[in-house]
């Protein structure tokens, strides 16, 4: 899995790691803190959440142009830096009244033009790795890895927010409202880390920064003189049929830290006991991901050293699981905590996925990246086809006045923990089939002088996915909650449809 890819690939894996625990530690209580500390109603909320995420996917597009012309390397660290300062502005507690509300939206807008400069411009770098003929045919499984990196990160973010902000209200003795602070301040922490990664492995990919002549020379020698006007514009209008159709999977994906979490808030049990109870805890999931890897290992091991290091790896990672089941016990369940359960998937999941990957492109049957995101929002639908059968007969959202005058959420039912469970799986294994594969479709088919902006593109179809994610507080607590998640199953329904109807325009590019 890791045998024969660039030594970059895996410090730039580290350093968007780190930035991405930041990203997703503030995302996993922000929808909830928004109703919180504001009062805010779910379609208020969901519609600061929406625009927050879209500023965040569309603003790669202008830091994509902009690193086309002064380089990749110096848009990344640049976005490294405003992120940070957002973040720190976030962690400030000011209360509720409207100059902290001004103050927290002048945060979002530095997070998300810093992310604008840092995100898509990062994973041109990592595609520009593979622009060497050696690494040419491991680029679908090197952006796999490298989106298996994001995920280490964001599979830690749920329960480092929940804690922190737990120890913030029982230690330090401030209130729930402003114990979120303490939560954001963790992606300060974050980003320090992240770009000594950077810094302290550069010389790994400085060749792929940009911001000089001579190394854009370098990279687009071996495939800028192959293209025509027409080339170029084939690949451009094959980008964007793509496009269009990631905006609907982000809409839909995307519920998962809002309509979702309103779910798991209001309608999901509050506690487990038993092997449910153990799912809750990262790391009994991290035990599960040793387990997974050791086992691969075990069998692609070369030396019986390597077989041996594998089997006692299982063996730990199995007896710290047994002494970590208690029967009898029981947790409670903060909605949050359901957001680990993807980065956990992709995660154990990855060596599965490019296993079977590497199964069949030897048989010479993998399907093509086209194909595969047309089949990721298949199993997309099927995710909101489970959401809407569970969701029959069950009452509407309802809210009640708080002693602060603010409209509450209320716990009207007690769904077991095991559906969100098994929806985020499903969801899981449509994402392993349309991001990583989108993302190296783009590095691959993007005309060399257009790189950045393509890259860009990409991220602004999710930003536009990620704003109508806002639908999901729009038909909240409005309509049943089978209607709701039978939006979703149609709109995934309908994109793959189109996926599937311009298959050939898409194939003759790659």
């Amino acid at each position: 899995m890791f045998e024969g890819q660039p030594k970059g690939l895996f410090a730039l894996a580290l350093a968007n790691t780190g930035a991405r625990n930041s990203y997703y530690t503030m995302l996993a209580v922000f929808a909830l803190f928004l109703r919180a500390n504001y009062g805010l109603s779910p379609a208020m909320a969901g519609t600061i959440y929406s625009s927050f995420l879209m500023l965040v996917y569309f603003l790669p597009l202008i830091g994509g142009i902009l690193a086309d012309k002064f380089g990749f390397g110096k848009m990344v660290t640049t976005g490294i830096i405003i992120m940070f300062a957002g973040y720190l502005l976030l962690s400030v507690p000011l209360g509720g009244d409207s100059f902290a509300l001004v103050v927290m939206l002048a945060a979002l807008v530095l997070i998300g033009f810093g992310t604008g400069l840092f995100k898509g411009n990062l994973q041109v770098m990592v595609g520009d790795l593979y622009n060497d003929p050696e690494y040419k045919d491991k680029r679908d499984a090197g952006f796999s890895i490298f989106y298996m990196a994001i995920n280490i990160g964001a599979l830690f973010a749920p329960t480092a927010a929940i804690r922190i902000k737990e120890y913030a209200e029982t230690a330090l003795g401030y209130s729930s409202n402003d114990a979120y602070h303490f939560s954001f301040a963790v992606a300060c922490a974050s980003l320090i880390l992240s770009i000594a990664i950077y810094y302290i492995f550069r010389s790994t990919f400085r060749h792929t920064e940009g911001g000089k002549k001579k190394d854009a020379v370098k990279a687009d020698a071996s495939t800028e003189s192959e293209l025509s006007k027409d080339e170029t514009k084939q690949r451009i209008v094959a980008l964007c049929l793509v496009f269009a159709v990631v905006i609907f999977f982000w809409m839909a994906f995307h519920q998962n830290g809002l309509s979702l979490t309103y779910f798991a808030d209001e309608f999901t049990a509050q506690s487990a006991d038993g092997l449910q109870a153990m799912c809750f805890n990262v790391w009994n999931l991290v035990a599960v991901i040793f387990i997974v890897y050791a086992g691969f290992s075990l069998f692609q091991s070369k030396t019986s050293k390597g077989k041996m290091i594998s089997a006692a790896i299982i063996v730990i990672a199995v007896l710290f699981l047994i002494l970590q089941y208690n029967p009898d016990g029981s947790i409670s369940i903060s909605a949050p905590i359901f957001q680990q359960f993807n980065p956990f998937y992709v995660v154990a999941l990855t060596p599965v996925s490019m296993a079977i990957f590497g199964s069949l492109a030897a048989k010479g049957k993998e399907p093509s990246a086209p194909r595969k995101i047309a089949y990721g929002m298949i199993v997309a639908a099927i995710a909101y086809a489970l959401m809407a059968f569970s969701s029959f007969g069950l009452p509407m959202p309802q809210t009640e006045m708080g002693a602060d005058g603010n409209p509450v959420a209320v716990h009207v039912a007690d769904v077991t923990p095991n559906l969100l469970i098994m929806v985020y799986l499903v969801l899981t294994f449509g994402e392993l089939l349309l991001s990583p594969m989108g993302i190296s479709f783009v590095s691959k088919v993007a005309p060399p002088k257009y790189k950045g902006m393509m890259m860009g593109g990409w991220f602004v179809a999710t930003a536009i996915g990620n704003q109508l994610v806002v639908v999901g507080g729009l038909l909240w607590g409005a309509v049943p909650l089978w209607v709701c998640w039978s939006v979703f199953l149609g709109v995934c329904l309908v994109a793959a449809l189109f996926m599937f109807a311009m298959m050939k325009r898409l194939e003759k590019v790659c």
